[in-house]
């Protein structure tokens, strides 16, 4: 197999969907104030996504303060962002399953409480995008995120990652680890890679929490059911939450399919400590990463 060979075929529908999800991500970063709801941001993110042509790869994560990831609010989810919230909004889009995967931390209000954090994560990003390369190993990234939160006095959370992405499949097989020694592989030229530190002031390792609303198909639904065979069709194995079922019926089909499903518990720092996110989608080009998902310029 030949370097050029990993390229996708329609790499300008996996960087379209990369700019989409950009945009839906500062979107979100912009309503996350006091007093909003987490359920209308989370709504108003997707809404974005589809209107600009494409489908969310999964629900929109707005994980706040000590939960790391894999928090979407519910359909009757009326809670609402309070000033000094360290918000994770985490965002994926996709254009017939062309995935891209990018994330943020905001503290909500404006104001300079978790500024460290957030810093951290940004160095920890810059740092480990300009560790990518073709046949690099990918321990120099995990080495490269570890130094720059530790250089502000932060722990890199040890058991979350980074990731290489395929088309419809979000988490493809090999792992980009927060911390060295923990992988041996290399990256290939033309690999879409996530990568995506996460810094705490905690433990630097999570738990798992409650059940974050986020479900996805293990394997497709017995035959004979067609409801359930169109929620497949529709989502295939990418993330979903049954706050996107279209009727009763929709949502009685994902109450049978529960032996089908695998639920996501939301991941919350194992000693209460706040965690900052952040993460680009690249794409392993011949000299290094280039970043699909950097904040573009306003919508005009």
């Amino acid at each position: 197999m030949t370097p050029a060979s990993r390229y996708p075929p329609d790499l300008d529908r996996w960087r379209e969907a990369a700019r989409i999800a950009a945009r839906a991500r500062e979107l979100g970063i912009r309503l996350a104030v006091p007093g909003a709801r987490r359920r209308d941001v989370a709504e108003a993110i997707e809404t974005y996504v589809r209107e600009h042509g494409a489908q969310p790869a999964f629900p929109a994560n707005l994980s706040r303060n000590d939960e790391a990831a894999h928090y979407t609010p519910d359909a009757d989810d009326v809670a609402e962002l309070a000033d000094g919230d360290l918000l994770k909004v985490d965002v994926g889009a996709h254009l017939d399953g062309a995935v891209a995967d990018t994330a943020d931390t905001v503290e909500v209000g404006g104001g300079r409480r978790h500024v460290h954090l957030i810093r951290a994560v940004h160095d920890a990003l810059a740092a480990g995008i300009a560790a990518v390369r073709p046949d690099g190993r990918v321990d120099d990234v995990s080495r490269a995120i570890a130094e720059a939160i530790r250089a502000r006095g932060l722990k890199p959370v040890v058991d979350l990652t980074g990731h290489t992405i395929d088309r419809y499949v979000l988490h493809a097989g090999k792992s980009i680890p927060n911390v060295p020694g923990m992988s041996d592989a290399t990256f290939v030229e033309g690999e879409i890679v996530a990568i995506e530190p996460f810094a705490t002031n905690g433990a630097g390792r999570i738990g798992n929490g409650a059940f974050g609303h986020i479900q996805r198909f293990r394997r497709p639904p017995p035959a004979g059911d067609p409801v359930l065979a169109e929620l497949f069709a529709r989502f295939r194995t990418l993330p979903f939450t049954a706050r996107w079922a279209r009727s009763p019926e929709e949502r009685q089909a994902l109450d049978r399919a529960r032996r089908t499903l695998q639920a996501y518990p939301v991941f919350v720092e194992a000693a209460g400590g706040l965690v900052a996110q952040a993460e680009h989608t690249v794409l392993v080009g011949p000299s290094g990463a280039e970043v699909l998902s950097l904040a573009p310029a306003p919508d005009r």
